[in-house]
Protein backbone atom coordinates (compact mmCIF):
# COMPACT_ATOMS: atom_id res chain seq x y z
CA UNK A 1 0.00 0.00 0.00
CA UNK A 2 1.40 3.41 -0.97
CA UNK A 3 2.09 5.82 1.50
CA UNK A 4 -0.54 8.56 2.60
CA UNK A 5 1.23 12.11 3.31
CA UNK A 6 -0.56 14.27 5.99
CA UNK A 7 -2.99 16.99 4.95
CA UNK A 8 -0.53 20.01 5.73
CA UNK A 9 1.73 18.38 3.03
CA UNK A 10 -0.90 17.47 0.42
CA UNK A 11 -2.14 21.26 1.13
CA UNK A 12 1.63 22.28 1.09
CA UNK A 13 2.55 20.65 -2.01
CA UNK A 14 -0.98 21.05 -4.26
CA UNK A 15 -1.40 24.94 -3.12
CA UNK A 16 1.97 25.44 -4.61
CA UNK A 17 1.90 23.64 -7.86
CA UNK A 18 -1.66 25.01 -8.56
CA UNK A 19 -0.35 28.50 -7.94
CA UNK A 20 3.01 29.00 -8.73
CA UNK A 21 3.54 25.87 -11.69
CA UNK A 22 0.25 25.64 -13.24
CA UNK A 23 2.35 25.49 -16.72
CA UNK A 24 4.32 22.28 -15.61
CA UNK A 25 1.06 20.44 -14.40
CA UNK A 26 -0.35 20.82 -17.84
CA UNK A 27 2.90 19.67 -19.32
CA UNK A 28 2.99 16.86 -17.26
CA UNK A 29 -0.64 16.47 -18.41
CA UNK A 30 -0.30 16.10 -21.64
CA UNK A 31 3.06 14.05 -21.94
CA UNK A 32 1.12 11.29 -19.45
CA UNK A 33 -2.73 12.03 -20.26
CA UNK A 34 -4.15 8.98 -22.43
CA UNK A 35 -6.45 11.00 -23.85
CA UNK A 36 -5.27 14.08 -26.61
CA UNK A 37 -6.06 17.76 -26.60
CA UNK A 38 -5.33 18.88 -22.52
CA UNK A 39 -6.33 22.23 -22.50
CA UNK A 40 -6.32 22.43 -18.44
CA UNK A 41 -4.39 20.69 -15.63
CA UNK A 42 -4.72 20.62 -11.62
CA UNK A 43 -2.72 18.77 -9.25
CA UNK A 44 -5.29 17.17 -6.90
CA UNK A 45 -3.52 14.48 -4.46
CA UNK A 46 -0.70 12.76 -4.67
CA UNK A 47 0.65 9.81 -2.85
CA UNK A 48 3.40 7.34 -2.29
CA UNK A 49 2.69 5.69 -5.63
CA UNK A 50 1.98 8.79 -7.83
CA UNK A 51 0.47 12.20 -8.75
CA UNK A 52 -3.40 12.68 -9.97
CA UNK A 53 -4.35 15.85 -12.09
CA UNK A 54 -7.49 16.29 -13.29
CA UNK A 55 -7.75 17.38 -16.56
CA UNK A 56 -9.90 18.96 -19.60
CA UNK A 57 -9.70 18.71 -22.95
CA UNK A 58 -10.53 20.77 -25.36
CA UNK A 59 -13.73 19.14 -26.17
CA UNK A 60 -14.38 19.65 -22.40
CA UNK A 61 -13.80 16.21 -21.64
CA UNK A 62 -13.27 16.00 -18.03
CA UNK A 63 -11.05 13.01 -16.78
CA UNK A 64 -8.33 12.39 -14.16
CA UNK A 65 -4.97 10.78 -14.43
CA UNK A 66 -2.53 9.02 -12.14
CA UNK A 67 1.51 9.28 -13.32
CA UNK A 68 3.62 7.39 -11.25
CA UNK A 69 6.71 9.07 -9.65
CA UNK A 70 9.40 7.93 -12.23
CA UNK A 71 11.77 6.94 -8.75
CA UNK A 72 9.55 4.61 -7.67
CA UNK A 73 7.61 4.98 -4.88
CA UNK A 74 8.40 7.59 -1.90
CA UNK A 75 7.60 8.25 2.07
CA UNK A 76 8.73 11.08 2.70
CA UNK A 77 8.05 15.07 2.01
CA UNK A 78 11.60 15.99 -0.06
CA UNK A 79 11.21 13.61 -1.96
CA UNK A 80 8.19 14.65 -3.45
CA UNK A 81 9.82 17.92 -5.09
CA UNK A 82 12.08 15.74 -6.97
CA UNK A 83 10.14 13.36 -8.10
CA UNK A 84 7.72 15.97 -9.47
CA UNK A 85 10.77 17.69 -10.63
CA UNK A 86 11.38 14.29 -12.72
CA UNK A 87 7.74 14.31 -13.88
CA UNK A 88 8.51 17.62 -15.46
CA UNK A 89 11.78 16.78 -17.05
CA UNK A 90 10.29 13.83 -18.52
CA UNK A 91 7.45 15.88 -19.71
CA UNK A 92 9.45 17.87 -21.46
CA UNK A 93 11.18 15.39 -23.05
CA UNK A 94 8.44 13.42 -24.75
CA UNK A 95 6.77 16.84 -25.51
CA UNK A 96 10.20 18.19 -27.01
CA UNK A 97 9.95 20.82 -24.79
CA UNK A 98 13.31 22.36 -23.09
CA UNK A 99 13.13 22.26 -19.49
CA UNK A 100 13.80 25.06 -17.85
CA UNK A 101 17.10 25.03 -15.22
CA UNK A 102 15.74 23.49 -11.83
CA UNK A 103 17.15 25.61 -8.32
Amino acid sequence: MPHTFDDETLTGVLGHMNRDHSDDNLLIARAFSPIADVISATMTTFDGAAGQWHVITADGVEDVIQVPWPGGEIAERREVRREIVALYDAACARLGVDARPHD
